[in-house]
């Protein structure tokens, strides 16, 4: 057990405990150590079919699943606010998934330019390069009908697949 680190050795050194005191029937050392991998503790979000909604609740729900490092797959439509998702480190992306995007606005209507910077910045915040730019020279001025980008070329982009 030279080369394992301390916590690992803690981690058998309780486990060894709980096995002797009757709290645990006895494993094999192999199959104790791989129980004390770490792994993600967490749920896992499945978006199939999201429309979008309010960015300032999509922005608060972001932070929320980035503090919890909850996993999101996004393996449908993601639409508007949905894109926000991608701001997450631990997001996949399923190549068959479709994303919209467009511009923010009050219900289909046109949003005050220093609004309009505004939403636009906070979305943008949440994509990476050269999707970002993108956002900010092209499909922010889309108000009607969003611009659709496949899962297959965000993933070509380095958004990690599922």
């Amino acid at each position: 057990m030279k080369h394992v680190s301390t916590r690992v050795r803690a981690g058998f050194a309780v486990l060894c405990f709980s096995i002797a005191s009757g709290a645990m029937p006895p494993l094999s050392p192999g199959k104790a150590l791989a129980q004390m991998r770490p792994t993600h503790i967490g749920t896992i979000r499945v978006v199939r079919a999201d429309p979008g909604g309010l960015i300032a609740a999509r922005e608060r729900e972001v932070q929320r699943l980035r503090a919890s490092g909850d996993r999101v797959e996004l393996r449908g439509t993601c639409n508007s606010a949905c894109t926000m998702y991608l701001g997450l480190d631990n997001i996949c992306v399923h190549r068959r998934a479709s994303f919209g995007f467009h511009g923010p606005s009050s219900y289909g209507k046109p949003l005050p330019k220093p609004e309009f910077d505004h939403w636009s910045q906070i979305m943008a915040q949440n994509y990476r390069e050269p999707l970002r730019s993108w956002f900010m020279e092209t499909a922010r001025y889309r108000l009607d009908s969003p611009l659709r980008v496949s899962g297959a070329e965000l993933i070509r982009l380095g958004y990690p697949e599922c």
